[in-house]
């Protein structure tokens, strides 16, 4: 393995979501003296400088700031490509004159393999989902290509790759077929996992801080249980779903509640808050998880990966995209519930705690998949994968 002081360019987009799944790794590069720059809009510049990563700025034209999401999976995608033509122009400004000995990229930053096929250089995607398998393109694909204005996208998409400078120039291939990547969530986690192509994905499971985690919050210690509610970064505008939380949770004998609810929706519109809960718009997620004993989550697979990585069983209530495969996801494995938002009653709710927590079997499939997610090596081995593609 090679320890060679490098050059390593890592190239995201502006969602929280997509940032924190690789920020450690980030982090650990650094740590391990190379000299790593990192291209994504100055919105989340703190962020990335505080892994002592140089920021290269490149301004994106996604709706993350006011999260002003389309509904339409197209349009969705449309705002990706979009953002790809706009930030490629920036990433040749900052990095034709100094080009990087690897380049890692999020699965939205399609500019970066762009870039990095046109200078000839090694390049690894980095995923904070899951990835394709096999049949992807029968079982998902199919269904995309066939919904209104799919043609256009992808002829779209066609002609900014034959401008590009890319060497690979099949959409499909290039948008969905990485030529190496490292999978930053559980095995567990991914659909059909027995169909990945393993010669070119790696699952190296959530990568956090290697000194723990537990710094930033302690339970109280009249707390005989821990209870974390969180619908993450993006769908937070669900005050109704909050006050039916309370209404399920609050006074509930021996339990302590942390609530996230985001920056969408303000405390006051959920009324009188139990002595028992506390409120927050953001909260250390991991390091609650680490000492909790249950967990509400939207499933997105960073909060899913964090459940599993703690051990705790998870109530789901998915909130868009991949979340509904997700929640599903966890309940085949035995460890979660799944409640649909509109489904959330403060009954429901109550209930689904009370029979997760209750359950040997739950307790046992967590602590399993624990124990298979640790395995995975995290940070320190998706370092090491990293650093064995400069040799």
């Amino acid at each position: 393995m090679s320890r060679r002081r490098a050059h390593i360019a890592m190239v995201g987009v502006p969602a929280v979501s997509h940032v924190l799944p690789s920020l450690e790794i980030i982090r650990e590069l650094v740590a391990r003296g190379h000299r790593v720059t990192y291209a994504n809009d100055p919105a989340v510049s703190d962020l990335i400088t505080s892994t002592g990563a140089e920021l290269v700025p490149c301004t994106s034209v996604l709706p993350v700031a006011d999260n002003n999401w389309p509904d339409d999976p197209i349009a969705a995608m449309s705002l990706f490509l979009d953002d790809a033509v706009q930030a490629l122009p920036q990433l040749r400004a900052a990095y034709d004159d100094d080009p990087a000995d690897l380049y890692l990229y999020d699965i939205g930053a399609y500019a970066a393999r762009a870039l990095a096929e046109a200078q000839e250089r090694p390049i690894l995607q980095l995923s904070p989902t899951f990835v394709a398998w096999k049949d992807y393109d029968r079982d998902v694909a199919a269904n995309l290509w066939q919904l209104p204005g799919a043609d256009a996208y992808r002829a779209k998409f066609a002609r900014w790759l034959a401008g590009s400078g890319a060497s690979t120039t099949d959409v499909d291939a290039f948008s969905g077929r990485p030529a190496r990547a490292l999978a930053l969530i559980s095995r567990a986690l991914q659909p059909h996992a027995d169909q990945v192509d393993h010669e070119t994905v790696t699952f190296v499971g959530p990568c956090y801080e290697l000194g723990g985690g537990a710094e930033g919050w302690r339970r109280p210690g009249e707390a005989a249980n821990v209870l974390l509610i969180s619908l993450g970064s993006a769908f937070t505008r669900q005050p109704e779903f909050y006050r039916q939380c309370l209404a399920a949770f609050g006074d509930l004998p021996g339990w302590h509640v942390v609530l996230q609810i985001g920056r969408h929706t303000d405390e006051s519109e959920l009324g009188d808050i139990p002595a028992n809960v506390e409120v927050h718009s953001w909260v250390p997620q991991r390091a609650i998880l680490e000492q909790a004993d249950a967990f509400v989550t939207h499933a997105g697979m960073g909060g899913c990966g964090e459940g599993l990585l703690a051990g705790v069983p998870m109530i789901a209530v998915p909130q868009a995209a991949e979340q509904f495969l997700n929640a599903d996801r966890l309940v085949e494995l035995g460890v979660a519930r799944r409640i649909d938002t509109q489904d959330a009653t403060a009954d429901a709710l109550r209930t689904a705690l009370s029979e997760l927590v209750s359950d040997p079997e739950v307790a046992r499939r967590s602590a399993r998949l624990r124990a298979d997610a640790l395995a995975e090596g995290g940070t320190t081995r998706a370092a090491d994968l990293i650093e064995r593609l400069l040799t």
